[in-house]
């Protein structure tokens, strides 16, 4: 595993994963399980850094690069790491994303769960979740 904020942007393969820093320790057996699909693991711990700082070296990255693919995974239930699923939709508003699929996971009892985008941007709106949430109340 290599620390984000500390490679250079040209040394990244084709895929990207980026993963909490707490992720290989906490959740081993989904840390092995992100391996089996690339050696190409970054971490960072959003507690050190501010979002801004890794949306910034992320987008270097994107600009030298040739990434094919990126995946963002975090432990579930964080309030840091999911921060690391914000990203994507922050970038987007920088630039374009189209030629890179992006997919993120959370994980949990070592498992790694997928996590749809449109998940992401509820979660992000307290107060539609709140609103679905009474909805389905009834």
């Amino acid at each position: 595993m290599k620390d984000l904020m500390k490679t250079n942007c040209y040394d990244v393969e084709d895929i990207m994963i980026l993963v909490g820093s707490c992720l290989e320790r906490m959740q081993p057996k989904a840390y092995n399980d992100l391996k089996n699909i690339s050696n190409n693991i970054y971490d960072v711990c959003l507690e050190s850094y501010h979002l801004n700082m890794v949306i910034t070296k992320i987008i270097g990255i994107i600009c030298r690069a040739r990434l094919k693919k990126i995946i963002f995974a975090s432990v579930d239930k964080s309030p840091h790491c999911v921060q690391l699923h914000y990203i994507e939709n922050e970038i987007r508003k920088a630039m374009s994303l189209n030629n890179i699929e992006i997919v993120h996971y959370v994980a949990i009892d070592d498992e790694l769960i997928k996590i749809d985008n449109d998940v992401i941007k509820k979660s992000k709106s307290l107060s539609k979740l709140q609103k679905e949430y009474k909805g389905s109340e009834k």
